[in-house]
């Protein structure tokens, strides 16, 4: 086996996406762990993961870099942060907001072993109540079940700064399960607008169904 890397951090390997594990023996979900050369990587799975799914789908700009500070909304347990958190590296971090008590127990476990996650317990619409403890950061994240995704986005941009990349999981159904996915997707992006221009769309079927994943990059 040999990995290539297609981004910082990021390899291929044997056709399946991965990470450099900087917890090494430890998996964080039902992730495959693999040894090459003496070092360790963590598949990412894009059926569990919207990042990996739009990389493996062509996703060109990849921000997130060795160093970066990322606000990461909608952590849930700890899937795709945990392999941001791999990317990062010790001196980058991961400020993990997660509304949902259940997934945030779950959560606390995979930071506890990974000192670049910081997990916040806090609805993501309550900017003003982990912006000093976060700071600005060089990336925004979202994948957040709500109607007002694109209020959510816009309220965040605060934390972001100027000219920095946001990565965003559109999920039409969460927004309307009446209109039609392209429309919703369409009307987010009108929404949004005035704070961020649209860099790339990403289709991220077959891996996941009723979203459009974007890049976007701070006005």
């Amino acid at each position: 086996m040999e990995a290539k890397e297609v981004f910082d951090n990021v390899y291929r390997i044997d056709k399946k996406l991965a990470t450099r594990n900087t917890v090494p023996g430890e998996q964080v979900y039902d992730e495959e762990l693999l040894e090459i050369e003496g070092k360790e990587y963590r598949t990412w799975n894009p059926y569990r993961s919207k990042l990996s799914a739009a990389i493996i789908n062509g996703m060109k700009l990849m921000a997130i870099k060795p160093g970066s500070k990322v606000l990461y909304l909608g952590a849930a347990t700890g899937t795709t942060p945990s392999h941001v958190s791999d990317i990062v590296g010790r001196d980058g971090a991961v400020y993990c907001v997660e509304f949902s008590e259940r997934n945030m127990r779950e959560l606390i476990q995979v930071c506890e072993k990974r000192e670049n996650m910081l997990p916040i317990l806090c609805d993501a619409r309550m900017v003003e109540s982990y912006a000093e403890e976060v700071g600005i950061v060089d990336v925004l994240y979202q994948d957040v079940s709500a109607r007002d995704q694109a209020e959510i986005l816009l309220r965040n941009a605060r934390q972001l700064r100027d000219g920095g990349i946001a990565y965003v999981a559109i999920k039409s159904q969460s927004i309307s399960s009446s209109e039609k996915p392209k429309i919703v997707f369409e009307e987010f992006l009108k929404h949004i607008q005035v704070g961020f221009k649209v860099l790339e769309r990403i289709e991220i079927e077959p891996f996941d169904k009723g979203h459009l994943f974007v890049v976007l990059q701070k006005r």
